[in-house]
């Protein structure tokens, strides 16, 4: 009894103590829900979590976007400069470019500075080089005669009093005796005078002697080759030597060792080449208001001769149907000789200067203006337009252009090649 009471109130007491603790735990319960509520639903709270998080991502996207929008802007921007700048080298690139003294002397690049000067306009005709007719000079017998020996050839360099040819005539032989006799005559009476012979023999003897000395000189002989007669063998009568009567060149000796020649035949032909002249065969349809030593050029295999104008015909050839207007030019160097065909330019100056560049100065551009390549400094070139005016021989008129600027007048081609390329900076860096 006792026991069975025992496990009873034991049963009692510790249900009683199962309840206590379970109240407590739900008064502890209320008191944690006055701070932070409990959610009931395990699910819900799960749901809800999972909302916070997709906001948490949705506002961390936002973030991101608007981030890389910035960031994008930012390298638009950037880009857009990069572009603006690589634009602006490329119009560099165009419009001008450096090149090394190295680069411009293989180039055979030019730079002068353009200032106002008198130009020449230009108008062509064909020429022929011809011997100077009055300095030159031609070599013949005055009688008829036999050509002995020769002392020169073509082309040689004579000075004048040298002896060029030997001949013989039966009428020099003649002349010579003539001349002898005469001479001898003239010494004798003159030794005797007035008081041994009448006047009138002093008178015909010294007449005989000059009338047979005139003959001479005018058979060609030299006043030396006179004085030598008395003196000649006998055997020697008749031969005589015709000698230079100035400087020159042999330009012609047609003529063989016992030819026969008749008086006034050309055995030789001497010309000073130091001077020549230059025939230009002119339409006469074409106006020249050309006057005496009017300036021209004669061309001849890329050389270039200063001449000047010293005669116009006012005849027409017959033949050519053209006009002759006839030009002396300097040969120092000897490059021109008789016979030559060359380009006669008779050269017009203008009436006021005017800035002019060489042809090969100018380069037509992109969009077919034509321009100039100026240098701003040393080994910078840059493009320059510019309007042309009257074409002057080589060289154009050109407008747009201050005086004293340094223009590449030679290689200009090969500046515009380099600038084209574009793969140079201007600034060499």
């Amino acid at each position: 009894m006792n026991t069975l009471f025992s496990k009873k109130l034991l049963a009692i007491v510790i249900s009683g103590l199962f309840l206590g603790g379970t109240l407590s735990g739900e008064v502890y319960a209320l008191q944690v829900n006055t701070i932070e509520p409990v959610t009931a639903n395990p699910k819900k709270h799960k749901h809800e979590h999972s909302e916070s998080e997709e906001n948490h991502v949705e506002e961390g996207h936002q973030e991101n976007e608007g981030n890389h929008s910035e960031k994008d802007t930012e390298h638009d921007e950037h880009g857009h400069d990069q572009e603006s700048k690589n634009k602006e080298t490329e119009e560099e690139h165009e419009e001008g470019i450096t090149l090394s003294p190295q680069k411009m002397s293989l180039a055979n690049i030019k730079v002068q500075s353009i200032r106002p000067d008198y130009q020449f306009s230009t108008i062509y005709a064909p020429g022929e080089v011809k011997v100077d007719g009055y300095s030159s000079y031609v070599v013949s017998p005055r009688t008829e005669s036999v050509i002995i020996s020769r002392h020169t050839a073509l082309g040689e360099h004579v000075e004048k009093g040298q002896k060029l040819v030997t001949l013989f005539s039966e009428a020099m032989a003649q002349a010579q005796a003539d001349y002898l006799i005469a001479s001898t005559e003239w010494q004798r009476v003159k030794k005797l005078g007035n008081k041994t012979v009448s006047e009138s023999r002093l008178l015909q003897a010294q007449t005989t002697f000059n009338a047979t000395y005139g003959k001479l000189i005018a058979l060609g002989l030299t006043e030396k080759a006179i004085k030598d007669i008395s003196n000649k063998d006998i055997t020697s009568f008749g031969q005589y030597s015709l000698v230079a009567q100035r400087e020159g060149v042999v330009l012609q000796d047609d003529f063989t060792q016992g030819q026969r020649v008749d008086a006034g035949d050309t055995i030789m032909l001497l010309a000073d080449e130091n001077k020549l002249w230059v025939e230009a065969k002119v339409s006469p349809n074409k106006k020249l208001n050309l006057s005496i030593n009017s300036p021209a050029i004669v061309k001849l295999e890329g050389e270039d001769y200063k001449a000047k104008v010293i005669q116009e015909a006012h005849t027409i050839d017959p033949i050519t149907r053209t006009r002759i207007i006839r030009l002396s030019v300097n040969n120092a160097d000897d490059n021109l000789h008789s016979g030559m065909f060359v380009k006669v330019y008779f050269q017009f100056a203008t009436e006021q200067k005017v800035m002019a560049v060489p042809e090969e100065a100018l380069i037509r551009s992109a969009d077919g203006d034509w321009t100039v390549f100026i240098e701003d400094h040393p080994g910078e070139f840059k493009a320059k337009e510019v309007e042309l005016g009257r074409s002057l021989g080589n060289f154009r008129e050109i407008f747009g252009l201050e005086s004293g600027t340094r223009v590449v007048t030679q290689g200009a081609f090969f500046v515009a090649s380099e600038i084209a390329k574009g793969g140079f900076d201007p600034h060499n860096h």
